[in-house]
């Protein structure tokens, strides 16, 4: 059944199970060719489909790293609707906005149709087995030092197998970047709790205390936490929950919070210190070293570093103690700076000192699959890259769901530093900015006519494997999906290993039916238990469960004092998270372009939101073009102001700005990661995204804001909406 040079160990890690806490069955009659006679297209068209009645198929939202499950709708084989699935415990049956547009991503214009192959300064397009060819050829009697292989954020049998292949080179270099990642957070609950991603669990709190943590609009797992945030707002034991946001530029949760308290940037840690401080001071028992801690973090010193008046600490406190348990957060506005990861260890210190871990604070389960667990990424990753770049170590570099010639901060020098490696590759949907500095683009099957497992970062309740599933026929007979590019690069290297799997199909059916037991299908024959798990979209498992440490210690905490202001650069830069737009992969989206933000309703475009005192100061008004300029470059776009934010502050959101990837993100907006300051945090290495110093100044001219909000009195348009008027005084008779 297996040749001496091909063990069971080396085949149970060709399929991801290899290192599975979990009892895996015997070998039996079956063989590595298992499934392929069987193999069909799951997209063909089928004989059940009737014109103008839909069908449903359920699959992975693939917009964003949350793993929420969808359901497609489709008519005459083609998808038109995306909702949520049901059955999944991340999101339970609802999607957000960006979910949504993944129809729109699907059927985007600008999609890269074909292998391209860079010819002087343009490209030209390749048959699929040139461009095989030509990566045998680049990597022939390369090293695996000599190689580098930039991701997103990857996992199931698509990390499984790019493991593999980095193997077959024995490279090591992997190196996962996200550009605006809680890296920081994940580092600090490591240290805090023993785990980087506990389960937070909002719906059994009394009071949420959130640091700039926005788990309405972009943190973490969004739809999961606003539908726990519902059930916050209903109560526990009859007490409606309270929110209170604390940052220094107000987000959505923030908007939807009890309490919105301005804090100045970059002292959330000391204001949480302060709060432990003040809760000792009322009874709550403090350690030794705690106690030491925040021995100098008086109302006082707290209220004149922090912004935050002695009244709002006191009632802070007073809501902390009277209602229990509760549940305190670290946002990426606690994260973003030098000492970004002692911002965040204060506050988890807080939600220690409070007694809530093990009561809001949970462990979650894990995945028992340790090849497919989630590799996460960050920035220090790409830091890391850069400097091999740069330093020309580097014949190959392959780049897969990554834009950092976009979002890397241009004092890095990305661009120039990639041209230096000998030979790249660029698995893309769209030519962006990165696809364009390579020498061989490949274009990729979108997530909707794909299949893939994926394990997610975030587990709701229980552990679980999504399916990722195609929901149609490929638009474009060119593209190919990542996992099928992978198979056919590790049959170059592997081909005796491999060559029992026709296509990525083929090996995810062979996979997850080699350990259907483990996977809970052991009563059930191959044929049913591969429908049933393509009928759910999701595989639930019985995870591992490890513990949580609950110990409060103040080891190594120190804070550093408010600096002073910077006459030349007075102003702190906030690059803030657009839910939609995130980091900027999305921005070609047309859809999402379109939807107005939430705070200030613009659409299409970048503004620059200055509180409207220090607008005063500076004679600026809405719609006046400004400048924002630091050490690293400046920016022009039009002025907004708004009161939820710092008057140290400005804030210019992340996404726009793009020079390339298609016709509906070029040329719109401006892009604030090319004029951010490279400072990183101090224990972590990660790019700290407020630490970037600015001064605003006018650019001489003005526009009209196109936004969709109303003005003063309730009008759009010149027209009055939504008027309302007590019964008493309405007369139906005249126009209102």
């Amino acid at each position: 059944m297996m040749n001496s040079g091909f063990d069971r160990r080396d085949f149970l890690k060709v399929l991801g199970w290899g290192g599975a806490a979990v009892a895996l069955s015997g070998c039996g009659n079956g063989s590595v060719e298992d499934g392929k006679e069987t193999v069909v297209s799951y997209v063909e068209t089928n004989d059940y489909m009737i014109p103008s009645i839909s069908v449903y198929f359920n699959s992975t939202c693939a917009q964003c790293d949350a793993g929420c499950s969808i359901t497609g709708r489709l008519r005459e084989g083609r998808v038109l609707k995306l909702e949520g699935n049901p059955d999944s415990t991340i999101n339970r049956g609802k999607t957000c906005g960006l979910g949504q547009a993944g129809v729109q991503h699907h059927y985007n214009p600008d999609r890269v149709r074909e292998p391209l192959l860079r010819t002087g300064s343009s490209g030209e397009a390749i048959t699929w087995e040139k461009a095989y060819a030509l990566i045998a050829e680049k990597t022939k009697g390369v090293s695996g030092e000599e190689i580098a292989f930039l991701s997103g954020g990857v996992s199931g049998h698509l990390k499984v197998l790019l493991g593999n292949y980095l193997d077959s080179f024995g490279c090591k270099n992997h190196f996962a970047y996200e550009a605006i990642a809680p890296a920081v957070l994940r580092a600090a609950n490591k240290k805090s709790y023993g785990v980087e991603m506990p389960r937070f669990n909002i719906g059994k709190a009394k009071v949420v205390l959130s640091f700039g943590a926005d788990f309405l609009g972009s943190w973490v797992s969004p739809v999961h936490f606003s539908q726990q945030y519902a059930q916050f707002r209903k109560g526990v034991d009859g007490q409606r929950g309270v929110l209170i946001q604390v940052e220094s530029k107000m987000t959505l949760t923030g908007a939807n919070a009890d309490r919105w308290l301005v804090v100045r940037p970059g002292t959330e840690g000391i204001l949480a210190l302060g709060l432990i401080n003040a809760l000792g001071a009322h009874g709550v028992a403090l350690s030794g070293d705690v106690a030491a801690a925040v021995k100098g973090y008086d109302k006082a010193r707290v209220s004149k570093d922090t912004g935050v008046s002695a009244e709002q600490i006191d009632k802070i406190v007073a809501l902390l103690k009277a209602r229990t348990p509760s549940l305190v957060l670290a946002g990426s506005a606690a994260e973003g700076y030098a000492h970004g990861s002692q911002n965040a260890a204060a506050i988890n210190l807080l939600n220690q000192v409070l007694g809530n871990v093990g009561k809001t604070v949970e462990v979650a389960e894990v995945v028992p699959f340790p090849q497919m667990a989630p590799t996460t990424g960050n920035t220090a990753a790409l830091r890391k890259l850069n400097d091999g770049l740069a330093a020309g170590k580097y014949k190959v570099l392959f780049s897969y769901a990554a834009n950092p010639v976009f979002t890397a901060p241009g004092a890095m020098k990305f661009k120039d530093n990639m041209a230096k490696a000998g030979f790249k590759v660029v698995f893309a949907h769209y030519l962006d900015e990165t696809a364009l500095q390579a020498d061989l683009v490949l274009p990729l099957d979108s997530a909707l006519e794909d299949w893939n497992t994926q394990v997610p970062e975030y587990l709701a309740t229980c552990a679980q494997i999504n399916i990722q599933q195609p929901l149609m026929e490929k638009l474009h007979a060119n593209t190919r999906g990542m996992g099928d590019i992978l198979l056919a690069l590790l049959k170059q290297r592997r081909a005796e290993e491999y060559k029992g799997f026709e296509d990525y199909y083929a090996y995810l059916r062979g996979a997850m039916l080699k350990n259907k037991a483990a996977l809970g299908g052991g009563k059930l024959d191959d044929d049913t238990f591969w429908n049933e798990t393509l009928s759910k979209g999701i595989v639930k498992l019985e995870g591992r469960v490890g513990g949580l440490s609950g110990r409060a210690s103040a080891a190594g905490l120190t804070l550093p004092a408010p600096a002073a202001v910077d006459a030349q650069y007075p102003l702190q830069l906030i690059p803030s998270v657009n839910a939609s737009l995130r980091d900027g992969r999305h921005t070609n989206q047309p859809w999402l372009q379109e939807s107005p933000d939430p705070l200030t309703t613009i659409v299409w475009d970048s503004w620059v939101e200055i509180h409207p005192r220090k607008a005063a100061e500076l004679g600026i008004v809405e719609g006046d073009i400004v400048e924002v300029s630091g050490k690293n470059g400046s920016i022009k776009a039009q002025a907004y102001l708004f009161p939820g934010i710092h008057p140290d502050a400005v804030s210019i959101p992340l996404g726009r700005g793009h020079e390339a990837m298609g016709r509906y993100a070029k040329g719109y907006g401006v892009n604030p990661f090319q004029i951010l300051d490279p400072v990183f945090d101090k224990e972590t290495g990660e790019l700290a995204l407020h630490e970037t110093r600015v001064k605003i100044s006018k650019a001489g001219s003005r526009v009209i804001v196109v936004k969709d909000e109303g003005v003063v009195g309730g009008m759009q348009m010149g027209k009055k909406i939504a008027v309302r008027v007590s019964s008493d005084k309405v007369k139906l008779s005249e126009e209102v």
